[in-house]
């Protein structure tokens, strides 16, 4: 082991033993209660409108998806399957199923690469827990419609369509974003179903992709990589949610960390372990990260400490920790006792019937395009639920 790695060892086996000293474990039980009293709020206010709520307005009004095609539509049907599960109640099982079906039509969509966060977070986590033949097929559907983005040469899906909106602007051809990380559960998933490996094959091949050109050797990532389509070379690394181009915004270290945790559970392949340990250290050892390790937005971010925090990636650092830590020789656990008790206090948590009946508050979508700074996001409220429900199947 050479001198880097084990002062990296050491300092983040410091970090943790200092957080094991100071906290008491969470009671995921108490807590997943709280958030579907929390929720129960949400969902009455869903039902009256009959749409998928996504965060809250400046006047701090619901904003509904309002039945478009929206990256984060299958958040909230995904955050009704976790409480079925926890409770077993029909409500939260028919909430899940009758919002994620008016989005059905969109697996057939090739012109987006969301169709992972979209279809395992809603349909995956439904079909996981009841199994119905149905869920399955639009599964395999929208994985189909996944992989027609792929392009062999550059070993990549395409995230973004380079000729289109903002991104035009850009002058990118095969833009490719460190979120595209988190679609490939449903490849794999969906191998998995079918028997066939073609779908994890090319999950592979982008994360073999990905981990060669989007990190760098201090192992945090970059958000965007642009690639000439015809011969696969690098043309530029940049960012577009993230403060700078050089800069570590805190939500694409937490898909990159998630990413690679679930690409070794499905491979065991080393090196996504490693990698996942990697951006973890990153991460936890960071100088700008508060000590409640709820991050702010970007950790190079010009006016810390008074910039915005984004507890959404702390909720999806937390719950990927937790999968990590039952792979990994090292123990996370402290770590994840300190995220999971800062996000369920009063800083973070709503009281129960306030903040629209959000759980979280204080997540940060884009700050570059002025974008959900500092409201309620239904992807924070996912991970969060998903964090306690492994929390409580793990610990």
């Amino acid at each position: 082991m050479n001198y880097l790695k084990f002062l990296s060892l050491t300092l983040l086996s410091l970090a943790l033993s200092f957080c094991a000293n100071k906290e008491t474990p969470p009671n995921a039980e108490q807590l997943l209660e709280k958030a579907e009293m929390q929720l129960n709020h949400l969902l009455e206010e869903a039902e009256k409108a009959n749409d998928i709520p996504r965060t809250l307005t400046a006047l701090r009004e619901i904003h509904w998806i309002n039945k478009g095609f929206d990256w984060t539509e299958g958040f909230f049907p995904g955050s009704c399957w976790y409480l079925y599960e926890h409770t077993g109640d029909e409500k939260w099982k028919k909430a899940a199923e009758k919002f994620q079906a008016p989005y059905e039509s969109h697996k057939y969509n090739i012109d987006n690469h969301d169709l992972g966060f979209i279809f395992n977070c809603s349909y995956g986590n439904g079909y996981r827990i009841t199994q119905n033949p149905s869920f399955k097929e639009v599964m395999v559907t929208a994985a189909d419609s996944l992989i027609t983005r792929f392009n062999p040469q550059v070993g990549c899906i395409q995230s973004w369509n380079a000729d289109k909106g903002w991104q035009a602007k850009r002058g990118w051809k095969f833009p490719v974003i460190v979120d595209n990380m988190m679609n490939l559960e449903l490849l794999f998933e969906v191998s998995q179903l079918t028997k066939d490996p073609k779908y994890a094959k090319i999950a592979i091949a982008h994360a073999n992709t990905t981990l060669q050109h989007h990190f760098r050797p201090d192992h945090s990532s970059y958000h965007v990589v642009d690639y000439d389509p015809e011969t696969g070379e690098v043309r530029s690394k940049e960012t577009a949610q993230g403060y700078a181009h050089e800069s570590s915004w805190a939500r694409g270290q937490a898909w990159g960390l998630y990413g690679f945790t679930l690409c070794y559970r499905y491979t065991q392949k080393p090196e996504y372990l490693k990698i996942a340990e990697d951006i973890a250290s990153f991460y936890l050892q960071h100088e700008n990260l508060p000590a409640d390790l709820i991050p702010y937005w970007d950790f190079n971010a010009p006016n810390i400490p008074e910039e915005p925090r984004d507890v959404s990636a702390a909720a999806i650092v937390v719950s990927a920790l937790i999968e990590l830590d039952g792979f990994s020789s090292t123990s996370y656990r402290p770590v994840i006792d300190k995220i999971l008790s800062s996000l369920s206090s009063e800083t973070y948590t709503a009281t129960i019937g306030e903040n629209q009946g959000f759980i979280l508050d204080h997540s940060v979508g884009s700050i570059p395009h002025g974008a959900e700074i500092d409201v309620p996001l239904n992807y924070a409220d996912y991970y969060y639920i998903e964090a306690l429900t492994r929390y409580k199947n793990q610990f």
